[in-house]
């Protein structure tokens, strides 16, 4: 009979938790490919240092950081700050080690673990930053209400439930708390790659077009801020619709505004059906708004027209 290898321990506080505790838990997770405590891995939550001791992985406790030897804490004199000064917490430290690879566990299924290095920076300096800044008292949460801190820290047992009181306080909800925050973690990366994924398709597709002022997608995806931030000509923009219906969306000339750098022909404005079609020369034409910012026809190729026809003024 073979015995079984024993399973890793990770090992952090116990008591009541905060968001850089649990968020670097869920980091550890799916960076290491681990399920449910006790079934592949041990999870303590204490404060015994014959305990942490055991562990491989600790972290916001023990008062050691050495990432070469699994240890992250922030709370020992000469914790390590970033480059501007700024401190880390256990998540931030756990993150510089492990984030690019946890950001690669999620984005496998959808194969475009390129992104994995862009997106872990990103999260870094939109999310984990953020974390330690509030943990440390640089940012003052106080008016923070929805903020993940905040929306974390609400998972820890009141004062008066019995799970808050004895050896394993807090260690359901502590879990809790980390399948929320992975949650949180998944939905950011997913809405990151699925903006790169975007600007490649638009960049793509503006470059396949025929006109540089008139770009065509198959698909509806967010194009706007990818024309903006590299300054494409583009006047009008041509997708599908979820009604089947195909759209012609003007182009602002700045973020944010509800100007167009080419309105809809004033002609148009406010027509759909007979009276469109008839008054822009396009069959197929279904309607354009008032304001002259949007309109649409039947067929991408009615579409299109509407655009060119919009152009030739």
């Amino acid at each position: 009979m073979t015995c079984s290898a024993p399973l890793p321990i990770l090992a952090t506080h116990g008591g009541k938790f905060h968001c850089d505790e649990v968020f670097a838990y869920a980091v550890l997770r799916l960076a290491l490919g681990l399920g449910e405590a006790g079934r592949d891995h041990v999870l303590l939550r204490t404060r015994r240092p014959e305990l942490i001791g055991t562990a491989g992985i600790v972290w916001d406790v023990g008062f050691a950081y050495d990432p070469a030897a699994n240890r992250f804490d922030h709370h020992q004199r000469g914790a390590p700050t970033r480059a501007d000064g700024t401190p880390f917490s256990s998540a931030g430290l756990v993150w510089q080690k492990f984030g690019e690879r946890a950001v690669a566990a999620l984005l496998r299924p959808a194969g475009a673990e390129g992104f994995a290095a862009a997106i872990a920076g990103e999260v870094e300096a939109t999310v984990v930053r953020r974390i330690d800044e509030i943990d440390n008292g640089v940012a003052d949460a106080r008016r923070d209400t929805l903020g993940l801190a905040t929306l974390i820290g609400e998972f820890n047992p009141s004062w008066d439930d019995p799970a808050g009181s004895g050896p394993t306080a807090g260690d359901a909800a502590f879990l809790e708390a980390t399948d929320f925050a992975a949650g949180v973690l998944r939905r950011r990366v997913d809405e990151m790659r699925a903006r790169r994924a975007a600007e490649a398709s638009v960049l793509a597709a503006h470059r396949a077009g025929e006109d540089p002022r008139l770009l065509v997608l198959d698909r509806g995806m967010p194009w706007k801020n990818v024309v903006f931030a590299h300054a494409l000509p583009v006047l009008f923009t041509v997708s599908p619709a979820s009604n089947g219906n195909w759209m012609v969306d003007t182009m602002p000339p700045e973020p944010g505004s509800f100007e167009q750098r080419l309105p809809l022909p004033e002609a148009w404005a406010g027509l759909d059906a007979a009276a469109l079609a008839e008054a822009s020369g396009v069959a197929d034409a279904v309607f354009v708004h008032l304001r002259r910012f949007v309109g649409a026809a039947k067929s991408r190729e009615g579409a299109v027209a509407m655009a060119r026809k919009a152009m030739a003024g």
